[in-house]
């Protein structure tokens, strides 16, 4: 089983379209499906869980869409956070946070203290999140060491710019998961995904219940992972 999988939970909207209803009430479902999610990893022994919620790119949405967006987000903390904490789950957001205004900062913040010593599942959120973005300002902490003679130009190593990555201290994902219909990373953890095993699937994200995710684990499981060496090489490891 995958220790980390990663998910773009696509199709919220046109599953709200396809039942008549506004785009919000798939969103509304989507929140809704992710207990779904949760509670399977934890089925699964999945340790590690990460959902692009909001991309750096959604500002370009609507502004009455990103608005409701918004207030989801800070509805679904007020409702989920204490059970997330019941269940040992640890909450966590990596992104841009600061541009979605006090409120919804300080509900983050509060939320990732009261979890942060949880150890059953770690659930995060990336929100006002890019790949790029991410790898950016990653970049732009190391350069300030070498402008502050801490670090040699010389000795800036993949190491030293992914300690200042978001998911630092988290393993990269074993699993990507896009449900949707789309078959793209759409700017999501660029990085991390170097050696992810990517699953794309037309099942629109309401919809992508326990078992639309056991099947994605039954294909991770069928893959097999180089890293660079050959097949021959894998089979010989695993069979030492």
């Amino acid at each position: 089983m995958p220790n980390h999988v990663a998910i773009i939970m696509d199709g919220n909207g046109r599953w709200a379209l396809s039942k008549g209803l506004p785009r919000v009430a798939g969103h509304r479902k989507g929140v809704e499906n992710v207990r779904e999610i949760i509670t399977a990893c934890i089925e699964n022994n999945v340790s590690y869980l990460t959902l692009f919620a909001f991309s750096s790119e959604n500002w370009r949405r609507p502004k009455r869409e990103v608005s409701l967006l918004m207030e989801l987000f800070i509805t679904a903390l007020d409702k989920e956070i204490l059970k997330l904490n019941e269940n040992d789950i640890r909450f966590m957001v990596v992104g841009d946070v600061d541009k979605f205004g006090d409120k919804l900062c300080a509900k983050i913040k509060s939320s990732e203290e009261l979890t942060r010593k949880n150890k059953a599942l770690t659930l995060t959120v990336a929100a006002n999140y890019g790949g790029r973005w991410d790898i950016v300002q990653a970049c732009r902490r190391v350069a300030r060491k070498v402008a502050q003679g801490k670090l040699k130009a010389e000795d800036v190593t993949e190491e030293q710019i992914e300690r200042s990555l978001s998911l630092y201290g988290i393993p990269d994902p074993d699993l990507f998961i896009r449900s949707g219909g789309e078959q793209r990373i759409s700017n999501f953890l660029l990085w991390q995904l170097a050696y992810t095993e990517l699953y794309f699937t037309e099942v629109l994200w309401p919809d992508f219940g326990k078992s639309e995710f056991r099947a994605a684990l039954e294909a991770y499981s069928r893959r097999q992972r180089r890293f660079g060496f050959t097949g021959e090489q894998v089979e010989a490891v695993k069979h030492a």
